[in-house]
């Protein structure tokens, strides 16, 4: 499904974001990537999508060098991929149903587009998947009117209806409160085993990465340190992800100290 071949990353300013990555994913697993801010978890995920670009190796989805395509081949790539984001990405002024919708726009032509113009079925999908997150009430509301938490699980129905075979999530629960973090979770791994959707998460905390995941990569200076199924992680695999006692810290309930 996915496949990193000593991927690196190294930005203009000499930074190494990623460093000899080597990594398998096969379809249908979840996947949460841990360790501490600047350890390169947003930019292994955003290299799936070519949010980033690596500058070494070579990425597969599918069997498709992602680092080899552009253009037109690079937009189709993308209709494949679901991404939520830590801030929503929500159009705020538009309604609940015209940001979901909006999770169709990579298979509609450029006129339709334009002017929204979406078929029947298409908006039937959208609330479809606004059922799925149970906030289908707030069909006609305003983004901005809706608490963060609402936001969030409006943005995991867009991406439903994007149809992708995998989905992405960079820090999707950071600015939530802990019950609400809970919940925008459960729906991730609930659709994850539902659909058979190969789900890649980072998350800074700690235990919610032991209730979701099925395998738990640990990340830090960029480079992977930990990759294994959560059944063979212990409080010393975090410690040696971190670099650090883990006890009495934020990251086992809440964002980590920076």
């Amino acid at each position: 499904m996915i496949e990193f071949k000593d991927v690196s990353l190294v930005y203009p300013n000499g930074t190494k974001g990623l460093k000899n990555i080597n990594v398998h994913i096969k379809k249908g697993e979840f996947v949460v990537i841990v360790g501490l801010s600047g350890a390169g978890k947003s930019t292994f995920i955003r290299s799936i999508n070519r949010l980033v670009t690596p500058t070494s190796g070579a990425l597969f989805v599918d069997d498709v060098d992602t680092l080899q395509v552009k253009g037109k081949d690079l937009r189709q790539l993308r209709t494949k991929i679901g991404m939520i984001f830590q801030n929503y990405n929500l159009v705020k002024r538009s309604t609940v149903m015209k940001n979901v919708i909006s999770g169709r726009l990579g298979y509609t032509g450029t006129l339709k587009s334009i002017f929204a113009i979406f078929s029947k079925e298409d908006r039937l999908l959208a609330y479809e998947n606004l059922k799925r997150v149970n906030i289908e009430e707030k069909l006609y509301h305003r983004a901005d009117e809706l608490s963060g938490g609402q936001q969030q699980r409006v943005s995991i129905a867009r991406v439903l209806t994007q149809k992708p075979k995998l989905i992405l999530a960079d820090e999707p629960v950071a600015s939530l409160d802990p019950p609400t973090s809970h919940q925008v979770m459960q729906y991730l791994k609930q659709i994850n085993q539902e659909d058979n959707i190969t789900t890649i998460v980072n998350l800074h905390f700690i235990d919610m990465a032991m209730e979701y995941a099925d395998r738990i990569i640990g990340m830090r200076a960029g480079e992977v340190v930990f990759d294994g199924p959560v059944s063979e992680v212990t409080e010393k695999t975090f410690e040696e992800i971190y670099g650090r006692s883990i006890r009495n810290e934020d990251i086992i309930g809440g964002k980590e100290n920076e």
